[in-house]
């Protein structure tokens, strides 16, 4: 199985990373649909989509309205919106508002449930976690492989989300500030480079990979991936375009 990694910035997109999105082309599973989410256009092997929603700031949802550009000469029969009630709410009513948006989309919107069937006969499980405004993480399992998303956040190791991403192949987690910036990063609801490294270890996951990274620091490594490694070896900082089996 094949992520894609569509978007790795936090808040607005710079020279080379859009904002966050991740998808599951041979799935049509999508995790976040930020402005990386036009590249979606050039992955699309199903006729349907499932698109969950971390939460609804900006930086993660704006790409919805990207949405006729990305099925332009593609043909999608379903394209469902996953989240909590208020998330999906905000959505309809103010991205997508005749106000800010000229056309409506054809998208169904549901409400999450405690699991919820994956195409290739997997489940998502769901966990809420802290950020200004709430947001929600993700897990997502199949009989032989598993992943979770987790943006954005401020982490710590002994927050109860961590139970939820016990044992999982691939751990996704929003890294968007270095070590030196933790009360910035507490202020905003974001998490810096040593706290996710060592939820990755306590959690016992196999891989980590680092997304959601402040714009504003350019080159391959805004975060310290030493650091990192140091703490928990299997880690990389994740770019656009990055494709990771598990």
């Amino acid at each position: 199985m094949r992520l894609h990694i569509l978007g790795t910035a936090g808040y607005h997109p710079n020279e080379t990373r859009q904002t966050a999105c991740l998808m599951i082309p041979e799935l049509g599973i999508v995790l976040d649909a930020g402005t990386g989410f036009f590249r979606a256009r050039d992955l699309l092997q199903t006729a349907e989509l499932d698109i969950f929603l971390s939460h609804t700031h900006l930086d993660h949802v704006v790409g919805l309205s990207f949405w006729f550009d990305i099925v332009h000469e593609r043909t999608i029969n379903r394209a469902t919106v996953h989240g909590q009630p208020e998330k999906l709410a905000a959505v309809r009513e103010h991205l997508l508002s005749e106000h800010l948006f000229p056309a409506a989309i054809p998208y169904e919107y549901r409400p999450l449930t405690s699991i919820v069937p994956l195409a290739g006969n997997g489940k998502l499980t769901h966990f809420p976690l802290v950020h200004p405004g709430g947001a929600t993480g993700y897990r997502l399992d199949w009989s032989n492989r598993s992943m979770a998303y987790v943006t954005d956040t401020f982490a710590t190791p002994d927050l109860p989300y961590v139970e939820h991403l016990r044992g999982v192949d691939l751990l996704v987690h929003e890294c968007n500030f270095r070590d030196d910036q933790k009360e910035f990063a507490e202020l905003t609801g974001h998490s810096c480079t040593t706290a996710v490294a060592q939820i990755a270890k306590r959690a016992a996951v196999g891989r980590l990979a680092l997304v959601h990274m402040n714009p504003l620091i350019l080159g391959d490594d805004p975060v310290g991936l030493e650091t990192a490694r140091r703490i928990f070896p299997n880690t990389v900082v994740a770019h656009d375009g990055m494709i990771i089996e598990f």
